[in-house]
């Protein structure tokens, strides 16, 4: 197809520009990165920078004052997320590692954003059941266990507000979600999550070929 030109296969190098010619080096950030990196093959978990800073622009450019996140891990995009919402902002992040999230909390005290940031460490799919039956997001970020997305979405869109924008993430799953041979659980629940999105006529969306995947969905 004619698309297939308008593309750009990034290098490593070409990607070091990309990022290089953004507003992804802040020191924090950083540091955060570097800490959490410490922690083995789990690190691959963390967020691209080019990804955190776009998260915070879309969440500054609809004037977002509520967010949620599943999967906070060391709270890289959380601090990216509550940045860009005003001083009165609340984020609630939803996550199950009192381990990495500690280290979370650290960063969230020294980026001055922890006063925005509600975590509970629980199951998120009961966390976000539990939510009284007013509480309302315009900024979402569901990235965790796979076989649970369907239900972190809905949970998610049900009390998202219009025009509110709910980010996906890891929606190319390295690729794998086009190898039909890959029949593991969390591989199908990606590929389904997909093919859920594209045809859910409540909201709009676009996938993103960002670091593994990101899906952008905004509610009509």
């Amino acid at each position: 197809m004619a698309a297939a030109s308008k593309f750009t296969h990034l290098t490593n190098e070409l990607y070091d520009y990309v990022v290089a010619h953004g507003n992804n080096s802040d020191p924090l950030l950083g540091e955060l990165a570097q800490e959490t990196s410490k922690l083995g093959w789990i690190s691959a978990m963390q967020i691209a920078p080019e990804q955190g800073t776009l998260m915070g622009l879309l969440a500054a450019a609809i004037g977002a004052r509520s967010a949620v996140e599943v999967g906070t891990f060391t709270g890289y995009s959380a601090i990216c997320v509550a940045r860009a919402l005003p001083d009165d902002g609340r984020l609630l992040c939803c996550d199950v590692s009192e381990e990495w999230t500690a280290i979370a909390r650290r960063y969230w005290q020294r980026a001055g954003v922890a006063n925005k940031i509600t975590l509970k460490l629980a199951p998120a799919a009961d966390t976000l059941r539990a939510l009284p039956a007013g509480a309302s997001f315009e900024f979402a970020f569901i990235d965790a266990d796979k076989v649970n997305y369907r239900h972190y979405y809905e949970e998610i869109l049900g009390r998202m507000r219009k025009s509110g924008l709910i980010l996906i993430d890891n929606v190319l799953w390295s690729g794998k979600v086009i190898d039909e041979s890959d029949q593991r659980d969390d591989t199908r629940a990606i590929r389904e999550m997909n093919e859920f999105v594209v045809r859910d006529t409540r909201v709009e969306s676009v996938l993103l070929a960002i670091s593994d995947g990101l899906t952008i969905v905004r509610k009509k």
